[in-house]
């Protein structure tokens, strides 16, 4: 079993025993009410078995032939631009021929990023939400920009996570501002001290989801899905769930969280005379344990959802930056201004022309990997051009001529100067006129 049906064998011995509902089972694994019920009612019936697809990997008969498609999208954009997918569907029917039910309309025209041009969102009727029962269900992760310091240093970011069923705090920390790297802190801290939570609900920033409006690459085309972030990545690389909030009401409790932290922690920093990052951190250390201790709630189910990170999982591999790169004839590989030179392995001699991946920790180290392989590098040798370059910066600027100007003659003795004669060239004015240039 991958990653993934383990999470879900999990959340459906939870619901099996009654600690979950079927809502919030639903959430945990992205995806319906209705599918969950299924899914456990195979796992009763068959086992572990029933969670593998029986259909993996195969086209469906009723699938749309890509024909199809095609001549719904130019459909779409030439005599039916403008029509909302609803009348669309109905004309496709009515005057082409054409049966497609609305989902697969939509899903054939997102893709080729022609979007309704008329959406609507049914009312809805909101109530408190259920915690989850069990620590280490769902962690709400947020970002709180402010005067943390009033004035006695910069502005900062509080970067932190609650725990949904407890209302603890497991780690928070301060940044410059809100960003990826932060979040890997976070993250990987978690991990370390309690485990890999099952899933993370944030808001709908650029670190963990891509823009719909931007266009996407020729891979990304080919691949036929849209990439993740580099934080997304790592979510899916750990099999960590991740549910986007609709509006920041969504998450309430993290902005709840941050009002009590802009109350308390600022009076915190205030008396121990804290005025940069690094002492604000530190006063986190000590404030931290007496806010949970005195605003977390007992969960209402006993034990821990947290799992224990894979042996074969390397966390800091996971939480740092992954950027492909295709290596040069001389086995370098260019990242940014630095220049890496790949060194020969015992299985594999040269890798010029092959795709490789470069990681870029939290620590700023560059690691180069081939398939899950990490590879020998060391700095490459500078080119003739970078040599010439550092050349002409080391040597010294030409110097002008300073103008050779008259000077008076030098005094011997202590003696004053001579003064010139009244008709000496000195005095003359230098204006040529007219008549001495003829």
């Amino acid at each position: 079993m991958n990653s993934k049906e383990q999470q879900r064998v999990m959340v459906l011995n939870q619901v099996e025993r009654g600690g979950l509902t079927g809502k919030q089972a639903a959430g945990l694994v992205g995806l319906s009410v209705r599918q969950v019920r299924r899914l456990l009612a195979a796992y009763r019936k068959e086992g572990i078995a029933a969670l593998a697809h029986g259909n993996r990997g195969r086209r469906p008969a009723h699938a749309l032939t890509e024909e199809t498609r095609k001549r719904v999208v130019v459909l779409a954009q030439g005599p039916y631009a403008g029509c909302n997918h609803h009348h669309l569907q109905e004309l496709l029917e009515e005057r082409e021929g054409i049966r497609v039910s609305r989902p697969t309309l939509w899903r054939v025209l997102t893709a080729a990023g022609l979007r309704s041009p008329r959406r609507r969102r049914p009312p809805q009727h909101r109530c408190r939400r259920e915690r989850y029962p069990q620590e280490g269900m769902l962690l709400q992760v947020d970002g709180s920009r402010h005067d943390w310091l009033e004035g006695r240093g910069p502005y900062l970011t509080l970067v932190g996570a609650i725990d949904d069923a407890t209302g603890t705090v497991p780690f928070v920390l301060f940044r410059e501002q809100e960003d990826a790297h932060g979040y890997f802190l976070l993250l990987g801290e978690i991990i370390r001290r309690k485990g890999i939570p099952l899933a993370l609900y944030s808001d709908r920033h650029s670190i963990f989801v891509v823009n719909p409006k931007q266009s996407p690459t020729l891979e990304e085309q080919l691949a036929g899905e849209q990439q993740p972030t580099q934080f997304g990545r790592a979510l899916r690389e750990l099999g960590i769930q991740p549910i986007l909030a609709l509006s920041p009401q969504a998450k309430g409790r993290i902005e709840r969280l941050w009002g009590t932290f802009q109350d308390r922690l600022v009076a915190e920093l205030r008396l121990a005379g804290a005025s940069t990052g690094e002492e604000a951190n530190r006063v986190l250390g000590a404030f931290l344990p007496r806010f949970n201790a005195r605003f977390g709630v007992p969960p209402a189910q006993a034990g821990s959802a947290y799992r224990h990170l894979s042996p074969a999982q390397d966390l800091e591999s996971v939480l740092c930056f992954h950027y492909p790169r295709t290596v040069a004839a001389d086995n370098t590989v260019r990242f940014g201004r630095q220049t890496l030179q790949l060194l020969p392995g015992l299985d594999r001699i040269s890798y010029a022309h092959a795709r490789v991946q470069v990681q870029e920790r939290l620590d700023g180290a560059l690691v180069v990997q081939y398939q899950g392989k990490t590879l020998a590098t060391r700095p490459a040798p500078p080119t003739a051009p970078v040599l010439r370059l550092h050349k002409r910066s080391s040597m010294p600027l030409p110097q002008e001529p300073a103008p050779c100007l008259p000077t008076a003659p030098r005094p011997r003795n202590g003696a004053k100067p001579p003064i010139p004669a009244p008709d000496h060239p000195w005095r003359k004015p230098l204006l040529v006129t007219k008549s001495q240039n003829c």
